[in-house]
């Protein structure tokens, strides 16, 4: 193994990809960055996971296994790979995506050129506005992930320094938007980061990835990301609070679509709704509905800001419009 490059820990948690997750090891195997560790963490896989992560360790002593007895969901898994990582540098990867073979080697080679804290590439599958290669300081980078330009607001496709991630891990109490607090904490601390576009990464969009999934208590701690954000926002980013009150607005909206989705009794279904109609109320502004990109995601924040019950309503009758639409 090559020990004149700094080890850089590769943190995979897995729960449930068996039919991705070949690929996505294979492609980290492949990796030309010569002195690497990956730390694979299965969240209490029910499928195959967990066997495939075996037979890979087995095979090759740079791979590290963790099994959970219990799900605990991927903040928690990436953390314990934080805690459990050996590299001077850390660099998170989703178990159904995978990566160019240059992955770690490019965004290594970026961020020691720059003196950078973290260096950031491009990817595709994720609906972004990308711009040129840059460096920013770390009040810049606040800015580009309020406009969610030119980087995406995920952990993936990023290199870090260990110091900087084992400071301001995941919080583990959050199940859904973790991804946005946690690089809220990480580039409001960053001296510079840097970002190049060139797509190393792919990522993969799954219909029944969480995204995509109904309402639950563990995804409305959302609430709780958004509600922290804007707070320190409002104090030390003021000029881009209404961007990131319009994120908040827009997670709101979507929670509550897949709420009404969900078949839940009218009781709990208006429960959920009566929330996130709170919750828009606390952050809705003039400014954050014009940061909209969509105007619908606009009229529905404006509608659960009337409440739970005109919300239903309305929802109600876009759905059927849009079912019987030719």
């Amino acid at each position: 193994m090559n020990q004149e490059k700094p080890m850089i820990s590769v943190i995979v948690p897995v729960y449930n990809t068996e039919f991705y997750l070949v690929r996505c090891l294979d492609s980290l195997l492949a990796q030309t960055y010569p002195n690497l560790e990956i730390l694979l963490i299965d969240d209490a896989s029910t499928d195959g996971s967990g066997t495939i992560c075996e037979t890979y360790a087995a095979k090759d002593d740079r791979l590290k296994v963790i099994h959970f007895p219990q799900n605990k969901g991927p903040s928690a898994a990436r953390n314990t790979g934080i805690c459990r990582s050996q590299g001077q540098y850390i660099s998170f990867v989703d178990a159904d995506d995978h990566v160019e073979p240059d992955l770690l080697e490019k965004l290594y080679t970026a961020l020691s050129q720059s003196k950078a804290d973290i260096s950031i590439c491009g990817a595709d599958g994720i609906r972004i506005k990308d711009g040129p290669s840059d460096t920013f300081s770390g009040k810049e980078a606040i800015h580009c992930l309020a406009h969610g330009t030119p980087f995406n607001l995920v952990p993936w496709g990023k290199l870090y320094d260990a110091r900087l991630v084992k400071s301001y891990p995941f919080d583990d109490r959050v199940f859904y938007s973790e991804d946005l607090l946690f690089l809220y904490q990480v580039l409001r601390r960053a001296r510079k980061v840097c970002y190049f576009p060139e797509q190393l990464y792919h990522y993969v969009n799954r219909e029944n990835s969480q995204v995509h999934s109904g309402i639950s208590e563990r995804k409305c701690t959302a609430l709780f990301v958004h509600n922290q954000i804007c707070k320190d926002a409002a104090s030390h980013f003021p000029e881009v609070l209404p961007d990131f009150q319009q994120i908040a607005l827009d997670t709101n909206t979507r929670m509550a679509m897949f709420a009404i989705e969900s078949e839940l009794p009218c009781r709990q279904l208006l429960g959920y709704l009566r929330r996130l109609c709170k919750n828009t109320r606390r952050h809705i502004s003039l400014k954050a509905l014009m940061r909209c990109q969509e105007k619908k995601v606009a009229a529905a924040s404006v509608a659960l800001c009337a409440g739970e019950i005109p919300f239903y309503g309305i929802a109600l009758i876009y759905k059927y419009i849009k079912h019987w639409r030719p």
